[in-house]
């Protein structure tokens, strides 16, 4: 045997040291918000509005319910990007390109 044996370590420590030494650990910290986005618009937006994706260049997408409310959410871009932007350690969501919802 020349492969060294090592100790049994957990799946979480392995999983992040993989996500470290990948360079993705940035990639899932930024995913995140996409589960985030219920817990940040609030219960009345969320029930019209989906958080799809996000491009590593942090543009986040989101399904939205009809056009009226596409249009009040993009007027309030700045300040949901403010909310999203808060958390710390986070690479930060440039922008919110919202979509109908088909």
């Amino acid at each position: 045997m020349t492969e060294k044996k090592r100790k049994p370590m957990p799946l979480a420590d392995a999983l992040s040291g993989f996500l470290a030494r990948s360079g993705l650990s940035r990639r899932v910290a930024q995913a995140t918000v996409v589960d985030e986005w219920p817990q940040v618009v609030g219960p009345q937006i969320a029930a019209v509005t989906k958080a799809l994706s996000i491009t590593p260049d942090g543009t986040l997408f989101v399904a939205v319910s009809t056009h009226g409310w596409m249009t009040e959410l993009s007027l309030m871009e700045p300040q949901l990007l403010r909310t999203l932007n808060s958390s710390e350690g986070r690479a930060p969501i440039r922008k919110i390109r919202f979509q109908l919802r088909r």
